[in-house]
């Protein structure tokens, strides 16, 4: 095995936040990235995370965050080769009670403003999307067409071989035992290999 013995960054584990931050980096022009995975990609709880992606959020930045999520995993395909596993559904929200009506209406504002395609709909319109939704009950709803699911390992893979590509290096077998600092930032990663070879 062969590590850097320098890096500008170290992410440790390589579940779909490691790798997106490792992409991330990479694609603003950092370079010495390097990801350490104790075992193999997307092992930990990546592998079982359900992949919903919805867009209609109770703030701002994290409507913003799910408006660039979808976004980034509709080209993720296009621009790394691999498969993603996306599948563009749509959802609908319901409301049961007044109360709820005007938060998922203030959440739609809010997803509008940042270009998410929003619609609230009767529950009748409901009813159409969803014959099987039982809608006695139900006050008013939102439709997000550009909801959907993926395959959250497949795009952990996807954002690791964009990150190779622009020059991370991603190692996986290497478990890392501890972080030293000098009491103001990091200074070193010890870690171990699956050999027992140890840095």
């Amino acid at each position: 095995m062969t590590l850097p013995t320098h890096a500008r960054v170290v992410i440790i584990g390589g579940g779909v936040s490691g790798c997106s931050v490792a992409y991330h980096l990479a694609h603003r022009g950092w370079t010495d990235i390097v990801l350490l995975e104790r075992k193999r990609l997307t092992c930990g709880t990546t592998w079982h995370a359900a992949g919903l992606i919805g867009q209609l959020r109770a703030n701002q930045n994290m409507t913003r965050l799910a408006k660039y999520s979808a976004d980034l995993y509709s080209r993720l395909e296009a621009e790394t080769g691999m498969a993603t596993g996306l599948k563009v559904s749509g959802s609908l929200t319901v409301a049961l009670t007044e109360h709820r009506r005007e938060e998922i209406l203030r959440q739609a504002s809010l997803a509008r403003a940042f270009g998410v395609e929003v619609e609230e709909v009767s529950p009748d319109t409901a009813k159409e999307m969803c014959p099987y939704l039982t809608t006695d009950d139900i006050v008013s709803a939102v439709s997000l067409p550009g909801d959907g699911q993926c395959d959250p390992a497949n795009i952990a893979m996807a954002l690791a071989k964009g990150a190779r590509l622009k020059g991370a290096k991603i190692v996986e077998g290497v478990r890392v035992i501890a972080v030293t600092d000098d009491g103001r930032r990091v200074t070193g990663v010890d870690y171990a290999d699956e050999s027992g070879e140890t840095g």
